[in-house]
């Protein structure tokens, strides 16, 4: 925790910029870790005004080199709010990270009002759908898998369906979604989340028939259904007022 302050404290004053809401995003976001797991830390920025007064075409993102298990990189508020306009379903997460590294809570609470406001179900519910039957395939290769590629698909499944059901942004940590997942899978899910805790990343896992079963059904229906689902009023003004308060210095 001190190491990634750090890292965010450095990058503020090199980049002259100022970190708005900065997060975890991966498996220690979603609830199912492994004790080498790296720490992926997101983060949203606005730069000085002057910044923006420029005819030349800028960097809209920050990284870090991977170093020691920390993957740090962010997005100018811009670049964010423009992907918030889109329903970006990654951004969205961040928004609703249980680790937050760093927060303007006020700033917070406008954007996570603004993320629920421009949610489309039908545009979150296709990239959950893709990811899901891309990890769901790595899953079937072999008898022995890599146990974080089945949590990703479950984590991908699992979302897509809270959405067909729901109809609202599925919750980032993954027990939270257990609301629409049978008792068995459940009781199943948690014991893995157990074993995970206690393997690297690279552990491999016996083929569960009940887990593929339960992929197969659930990523099925999710396609059925996802070309049914609603779209988002997209009102840009309402992002590009936020966006001008922002580099006016509303959250200074």
């Amino acid at each position: 925790m001190k190491e990634i302050l750090q890292n965010l404290k450095e990058l503020e004053t090199k980049h002259k910029i100022k970190i708005l809401y900065a997060c975890e995003s991966g498996s220690r976001a979603w609830g199912f870790p492994s004790p080498n797991s790296d720490y992926d830390v997101r983060f949203t920025y606005v730069h000085e005004f002057d910044w923006y007064l420029s005819l030349q075409d800028k960097n809209d993102t920050i990284e870090l080199p991977i170093s020691n298990d920390l993957d740090i990189g962010g997005w100018e508020i811009k670049k964010a709010l423009g992907l918030l306009w889109k329903s970006n379903p990654p951004l969205l997460e961040w928004l609703q990270s249980p680790i937050a590294y760093q927060a303007e809570t006020q700033f917070l609470k406008d954007i996570q009002t603004l993320s629920h406001q421009y949610f489309s179900p039908i545009a979150v519910i296709h990239h959950y759908l893709s990811m899901s039957k891309k990890y769901r395939e790595a899953c079937q290769k072999g008898n022995l898998i890599k146990l974080k590629k089945y949590f990703y698909a479950l984590r991908t499944a699992i979302a897509g369906k809270w959405i067909r059901m729901k109809n609202t942004t599925p919750p980032i940590e993954l027990v939270k979604m257990f609301e629409v997942v049978p008792d068995e899978i459940q009781m199943r899910i948690q014991e893995l989340i157990l074993i995970k805790a206690n393997q690297k990343e690279d552990y491999l896992h016996n083929r569960e028939f009940l887990i593929d079963e339960f992929l197969a059904i659930t990523i099925k229906e999710n396609e059925l259904t996802a070309n049914d689902l609603p779209s988002a009023k997209r009102d840009v003004e309402k992002l590009d007022q936020f966006y001008r308060e922002i580099v006016k210095g509303k959250y200074s």
